[in-house]
């Protein structure tokens, strides 16, 4: 028999926020609620088993888990890589490139059961609430948007309160942390994130540190591309950031907490690990500072910079983008070779670069030591040459 209720489709991550609107929705609205989580990466089979049994409890009529780790990476990562984004040199953007996808391939399944609602769990305080609704604005423009926990203002504490006053079990203790993992990195936000001057305790990171001694990591790339890791040849680039991640993750390496502007306009904090992206972007950068010339690293910082700030931004749609990931590609062309890490307790440095592109040649000489390409009177020449326009400019000006 088809059911009468109206259909939402619920952006899900099993956190608090979705799994009380999940209920709300359910209960309070009388609507067939359909949970749709989509996988970036960041959980394992267990636990993406463990989210779904746990609708069970909430009224949902359909949970779907959708893995769109890869596209993710073929439409983002990889050029996240290429154009070293950090967000205010800091933050890898972990959850703020992945929401694209998750409301993307959301929307796409709302459309296909002809949803009447669209939903997600993002407070009214945030980015994700921007990222989420435009991008269903712009995919779903039939579906509704409801979003209970923005619209009632309502606190950590009220949901848990709701949640255990309609028996529903779970980790309250661990949802009074919001995490956000994915293969780019985990987010953490807790009370410590609303103020200026507390660090998160070492408890609330998910990754711990196990190691204590320094070890070498070594990270291949072809045109700007992962292809290995201590040697050994990689599938897919994924499977290079998940070893990487899995080595340094147990340095605790990766951690910090990113100050930035929110879409809105106000002031942002949040906590994140992200082992893998740091060090790979690290690598990466210093792999092109021997491979491209000085105007490709200029042109490239100026493109990556906008290029990230438009991501974080929830602008992945503007045709712009795809622009600028033609501009990367290109810039790659010769970013070929390994990259040697040094890893410690919650640090890492850059060692060296083996690459047959190195730019860092001694067929016209070595820096600070010789020169082969010129010859003394050559650069006195250079320099006279290079001086005229300022002795002009200071002749002129009498100074």
């Amino acid at each position: 028999m088809t059911s009468t209720k109206k259909k939402v489709v619920l952006a899900y991550s099993g956190g608090l926020d979705t799994t009380y609107c999940a209920l709300y929705l359910s209960k309070e609205l009388n609507m067939d609620v359909y949970t749709v989580l989509g996988n970036t990466g960041g959980f394992s089979d267990a636990e993406l088993a463990d989210i779904e049994n746990r609708t069970k409890q909430l009224g949902v009529v359909q949970h779907a888990s959708l893995d769109i780790t890869t596209e993710y990476y073929d439409k983002c990562i990889k050029y996240m890589i290429m154009g070293n984004v950090l967000k205010n040199n800091t933050y890898p953007l972990s959850v703020s490139s992945e929401r694209a996808f998750q409301a993307m391939a959301i929307a796409q399944f709302a459309h296909s059961i002809d949803a009447d609602y669209i939903a997600h769990g993002s407070t009214g305080a945030g980015n994700d609430q921007i990222r989420f609704d435009l991008i269903f604005k712009i995919m779903a423009p039939n579906a509704e948007i409801i979003t209970p926990t923005r619209d009632m203002e309502l606190s950590r504490e009220t949901e848990i309160n709701y949640l255990k006053e309609n028996g529903i079990s779970a980790n309250f203790e661990k949802m009074k942390y919001s995490i956000n993992a994915g293969i780019w990195g985990t987010s953490i936000g807790g009370k410590e994130t609303l103020t200026s001057d507390q660090p998160l305790p070492e408890e609330a990171y998910p990754k711990q540190v196990v190691k204590t001694e320094s070890e070498k990591l070594i990270i291949g790339f072809e045109k700007g591309e992962l292809v290995s890791v201590n040697g050994e040849k990689v599938k897919h680039p994924l499977e290079a950031i998940k070893k990487i991640e899995a080595i340094g993750s147990q340095f605790g390496i990766g951690r910090d907490m990113h100050i930035g502007d929110t879409i809105i306009g106000t002031k942002g904090r949040v906590a994140f690990e992200a082992a893998a992206p740091l060090m790979i972007i690290k690598a990466h950068q210093t792999l092109e500072k021997h491979t491209l010339t000085k105007w490709q690293m200029h042109w490239k910082e100026q493109i990556a910079n906008f290029y990230g700030m438009l991501l974080h931004e929830a602008q992945y749609l503007e045709p712009v983008m795809r622009n600028m990931e033609t501009f990367l590609v290109d810039s790659q062309k010769k970013v070929t070779g390994t990259v040697i890490l040094n890893l410690n307790p919650k640090h890492f440095f850059v060692e060296g670069i083996t690459s047959p592109n190195d730019l860092m040649t001694d067929l016209f000489g070595q820096y600070g030591e010789s020169s082969k390409g010129w010859t003394a009177d050559d650069a006195k020449g250079f320099t006279n040459i290079l001086a005229n326009s300022l002795k002009i400019y200071y002749t002129v000006n009498k100074q």
